[in-house]
């Protein structure tokens, strides 16, 4: 399981200029069932996206294809975890398919 920990490096009006192309690249990835959860840090200092991959290199090449790092105006870093504990219900979740 991966952690993608977004933080913005453009003003906010460049943000939300990619938006519309973010969320595009969010729903591909939710479709393809990757996603899992997605948001807004509080305050709005950029966003964080749990993935479920086989491979940090996969991770990778989700990273790539969002408009917000390939356009300079995130940095993201990747944080892959191991879950050992977990809410009822979510193991089938945790485990790439």
């Amino acid at each position: 399981m991966f952690l993608f920990n977004l933080t913005y490096r453009k003003p906010i009006e460049e943000i939300e200029r990619l938006l519309p192309a973010h969320i595009a690249y969010l729903d591909e990835y939710y479709s393809k069932g990757k996603f899992l959860c997605s948001g807004r840090k509080e305050p709005r200092t950029g966003g964080v996206i749990l993935c479920r991959c086989e491979s940090l290199a996969e991770a990778e090449e989700i990273r790539h294809r969002d408009p917000f790092f390939y356009e300079g105006a995130a940095d993201y870093e990747i944080i892959q975890f191991q879950p050992s504990k977990m809410a009822e219900g979510f193991a089938p979740l945790a485990n790439p398919s």
